[in-house]
C-alpha cells in the first residue's frame, strides 16, 4: 500500500504537506465520508458545493483537475490515512483564491489552520501571487482562521466577505 500511495502521490500536480496531514487528488474510498459531512445540512450551511448525489460529486472529484480550472483536493490524516475534510485552490491571473472544509468529525482540533498555511505556503513558493479566500460574515470560525493566518477583510460580494492575505504567520 505504501508504495501504491507513493506513486500516487508523485502523479499529483499540487500536494499541500504538513505535519499531521497532507492534501491529494481524491479517489474513490475517500467519496462516502465526503459525501457524509458534504451534504450535512447543518454543517455546511455557510458552504458553496454541497447538496448533490454520491455520482455528482463523484464525476467532479475524480476527474483531473487543474489549479487553473479549480481544483478539489482531500485532507487526509498522516496517523491512520482518513479523510479529515477538502481545499480547493484556484488560480487565476495574478491571483489564487482557497477554501477549506474540515469534517464535523475532526472540527476544532486545528487541521483546517494547518493544512490552509500548507497551502499558502505553497502558493508563495510559486511567485509572487495575491492570496484570497471568501466567507460569509455568520461563519465566525472560518473569518477568525483567516485572520490569524494573516489575512484581512479588502470587500464584500453577494453576502460574502472578501479577504486578502497580508502576512502569513
Amino acid at each position: 500500500m505504501m508504495a501504491e500511495e507513493s506513486k500516487m502521490n508523485n502523479d499529483i500536480q499540487v500536494i499541500f504537506d504538513s505535519e499531521r496531514c497532507y492534501t491529494r487528488r481524491f479517489a474513490e474510498s475517500d467519496l462516502n465520508a465526503f459525501v457524509e459531512y458534504r451534504n450535512n445540512e447543518e454543517w455546511m450551511k455557510y458552504q458553496f458545493f454541497k447538496e448533490l448525489s454520491r455520482e455528482e460529486y463523484e464525476e467532479i472529484l475524480l476527474k483531473e483537475a487543474t489549479v487553473e480550472s479549480g481544483a478539489q483536493f482531500a485532507i487526509i490524516r498522516k496517523a491512520d490515512q482518513s479523510l479529515l475534510g477538502d481545499v480547493f485552490i484556484k488560480k487565476e491571473h495574478d491571483t489564487f483564491w482557497i477554501g477549506y472544509t474540515v469534517s464535523p468529525s475532526f472540527k476544532r482540533q486545528g487541521y483546517a489552520y494547518e493544512i490552509t498555511r500548507a497551502m499558502i505556503q505553497w502558493i508563495q513558493q510559486q511567485g509572487e501571487f495575491k492570496i484570497m479566500a471568501g466567507a460569509v460574515p455568520e461563519n465566525v470560525a472560518s473569518v477568525r482562521l483567516l485572520e490569524k493566518l494573516g489575512f484581512a477583510q479588502v470587500d464584500e460580494e453577494n453576502g460574502e466577505l472578501i479577504f486578502l492575505l497580508h502576512h502569513s504567520s
